[in-house]
C-alpha cells in the first residue's frame, strides 16, 4: 500500500513550466483527483497535503528543496509518520523515455537523476516505487542540464500531459499496492489501427470499343 506521494520540481516561477518539474505536475493532477489541496508545511521542507483514506492517512509531498535535496523533504516526512520506502511512489521525469510514455518501477539504478540520488541517500536504500514520466533525450549527454531545465514544445508537453492523464486511471491500484495490475494498465500499448481493406472492384472493368 502507498502511503505517500511525491512529486519532484524546482520551485520558482522560473522553473514551473520546466520538463525537470514533470513530477509537480503529476502531484498537481493527483492532489486534483483526490480533491487535496497542498500547502507549504516547513517542519517537512516542502509542500504537504493530507487525504484520510479507510485503509489509513495518505500524504502528498512536493519538496521546496531544490531537486538536488528533494531526500531532505522525503526522509522528514517518511520518518515522522513511519513511512517505510516501500510505501513511498516518487513521480519524476525520465530521460530515457519518449513524451507520453510513463514507467512504474521499484527500486534499480537512479540513471544519474539527482533527484532521486537524494532520496535514496536519505532513505538508506533504493526500494521506492518510481513513475518514470517520458521527458524525452537530447541526444548528447552535455545537453542534458540545459534540456531538463527547458520548456518541452507544445507537442511534447501535450503528449506528457495526457500520459499524466491516462496514468491517473491506475491511481486506485497504486494506492492500494495492486502493483502488478498497475503495471498492466500503465504500460498497456495501445491497440494498433487495423489496416484499411483493400477496395473492392464495382463491377466488372469496362472495355473501350475498338477505333
Amino acid at each position: 500500500m502507498i502511503r505517500l506521494l511525491v512529486g519532484l520540481g524546482n520551485p520558482g516561477p522560473e522553473y514551473v513550466a520546466t520538463r525537470h518539474n514533470a513530477g509537480f505536475w503529476w502531484l498537481d493532477a493527483a492532489a486534483r483527483e483526490l480533491r487535496a489541496t497542498l500547502a507549504p508545511d516547513r517542519g517537512y521542507f516542502g509542500n504537504v497535503a493530507r487525504v484520510n483514506r479507510p485503509a489509513g492517512p495518505l500524504y502528498l509531498l512536493a519538496p521546496m528543496t531544490y531537486m538536488n535535496l528533494s531526500g531532505k523533504s522525503v526522509a522528514a516526512l517518511a520518518r515522522f509518520f513511519k513511512i517505510e520506502p516501500q510505501q513511498i511512489l516518487v513521480a519524476h521525469d525520465e530521460l530515457d523515455l519518449l513524451p507520453g510514455h510513463v514507467k512504474l518501477k521499484l527500486g534499480g539504478s537512479t540513471a544519474g537523476h539527482n533527484g532521486l540520488k537524494d532520496i535514496q541517500a536519505q532513505l538508506g536504500g533504493p526500494d521506492f516505487w518510481r513513475l518514470r514520466l517520458g521527458i524525452g533525450h537530447p541526444g548528447v549527454r552535455s545537453e542534458v542540464i540545459n534540456y531538463v531545465l527547458r520548456k518541452p514544445s507544445a507537442d511534447d508537453r501535450e503528449a506528457i500531459g495526457k500520459a499524466i492523464e491516462l496514468s491517473l486511471a491506475a491511481l486506485d491500484l497504486l494506492l492500494a499496492g495492486e502493483m502488478e495490475r498497475a503495471m498492466m494498465k500503465l504500460h498497456a500499448k495501445p491497440a494498433r489501427p487495423k489496416p484499411p481493406r483493400p477496395a473492392e472492384a464495382i463491377g466488372p472493368a469496362s472495355k473501350e470499343p475498338a477505333p
